[in-house]
Parts: structure tokens; sequence; C-alpha cells
């Protein structure tokens, strides 16, 4: 193949490409991250929820019983 019968690539070729591979990254890039900032929510719930339980039954085992009587 001689390089008279190769097409010629040019600028505007190589822009439309790139832009259209810049387009599908950044689709792949908001779902991720969308997903992302769903599991990091849950994940912070969890936490939060688990040590509100754990504090509250640490609490429960240390405090003290005080009985007060009227003489």
């Amino acid at each position: 193949m001689s390089t008279a019968e190769a097409p010629r690539i040019t600028r505007e070729d190589i822009e439309t490409k790139l832009r259209q591979l810049k387009g599908d990254a950044e689709e792949v890039t908001n779902a991720q991250k969308t997903n992302g900032l769903i599991l990091a929510g849950v994940a912070g719930v969890i936490v939060l929820a688990l040590a509100y339980f754990l504090g509250r039954r640490r609490g429960r085992k240390k405090s003290a019983f005080v009985e007060i009587r009227r003489l």
C-alpha cells in the first residue's frame, strides 16, 4: 500500500475521536462517582449507628445504681 492510496488523517479526525473518548470517559467517571458517594453515605450511617449502640451498651454497664433513702 503506498501513501497515495491510504486515507489521510486530518486534525479534525483526531479532535473528533479525542472528544468522543473524553465523553465516554466522563460518563463512566460520573457513574462511578455517584456509586462511590452512595456507598460512602451508607458506610457513614452504619459507623454512626454502631458507635451509638456500642456507647449506649458501655454506658449501661458502667453506670451505678444509686438508691436514696429517707430517714
